[in-house]
């Protein structure tokens, strides 16, 4: 096993393939609206990350609908998670988020649910929610914490209004309340280097974080970053450097984190840069092709208990 599949995972916990189903609120960020800075992360674009939802004008029973019969007859899936994916799903206040997440038991074959938010923006009445959710339905409930690297400079320089402090407080009382936590990673930052990287994995093995996903940095329309990549000011790394940073990032890796995935489909439409003008499985493939000609995986060079001796080769 190259490294610790999510789609494996999935099928182990619940006994066959599942799929998420993408919801979106009428919701912002608190980094965008002047609650904790303004502008957005350096990379975000304006239309956040949900170009795979539908509209927010939508309850969230018919998106879970809407999307459940597409996915299920397109698949031939029977189990789903509903997924809080847009902006910063917590971003408002908890009484109205519980309405909408509510929603979610009601509709046949959702089984968990996943919310997307920021390290800063998870407060104690929210984990008390989603525990007490999590207890009275039965469902189980992920949330998905934007990281993106553990170089404090690099979160500076790109305004994402945060440190690797509060991220480490917000995981630290998921755990407290029996919450599983995604981790999200951009390897390819401007400003770090495979040091950062590896040093993030490391970091995430010792906080012994549930999960993690990695994401190509990509050039939004309308980002903080359109104009200096335009201008050549701004350069995004190779593809052959986002896969050297893949693959050093997963070796770091403790072997019992679950991978959700190694790159993301980025919206091509609302980017002026997206994974080098390559489908995102190709790029995909080339990294688990890498790492079998390499012999090696997830985790071999990182060894529980004595992080002194991970190494990057």
């Amino acid at each position: 096993m190259l490294y610790n599949k999510y789609s494996d995972f999935l099928k182990k916990r619940y006994g066959e393939k599942v799929y998420k189903l993408p919801v979106k609120l009428a919701v912002s960020c608190p980094n965008r609206d002047g609650t904790i800075a303004t502008g957005g992360c350096a990379y975000c674009g304006v239309n956040g990350a949900g170009h795979e939802t539908l509209s927010e004008k939508l309850t969230v029973t018919e998106q879970l609908e809407t999307n459940r019969d597409y996915i299920g007859r397109r698949y031939g899936t029977k189990k789903f998670l509903a997924y809080f994916q847009e902006f910063t799903s917590t971003h408002m206040p908890v009484g109205e988020f519980a309405a909408h997440l509510r929603q979610c038991h009601d509709v046949k074959d959702v089984i968990g649910v996943i919310i997307s938010t920021r390290p800063d923006c998870l407060a104690d009445d929210y984990l008390k929610l989603l525990q007490k959710y999590r207890l009275t339905t039965g469902m189980d409930i992920y949330v998905e914490l934007g990281l993106q690297t553990a170089n404090w400079h690099t979160l500076k320089a790109v305004n994402r209004g945060h440190g690797l402090a509060e991220f480490i407080d917000a995981l630290r009382r998921c755990k407290l309340a029996g919450i599983e936590v995604c981790a999200h990673i951009i390897p390819n930052l401007p400003g770090d280097n495979i040091e950062d990287t590896t040093e993030t994995a490391r970091i995430l093995s010792a906080l012994q974080v549930e999960q993690v996903k990695l994401h190509a940095l990509y050039i939004a329309r309308g980002s903080t970053f359109e104009q200096p990549y335009l201008a050549g000011q701004l350069v995004v790394e190779s593809k052959a450097d986002y896969i050297e940073r893949a693959i050093a990032f997963l070796r770091n890796l403790d072997e019992k984190i679950i991978v959700q995935r190694l790159i993301g489909r980025a919206p091509e439409s609302d980017a002026v840069f997206a994974n080098w003008n390559e489908s995102w499985w190709v790029i995909h493939d080339e990294i688990e092709q890498m790492m079998r000609k390499r012999g090696v995986k997830q985790g071999d060079a990182f060894l529980e208990g004595d992080l002194s001796r991970s190494r990057i080769q």
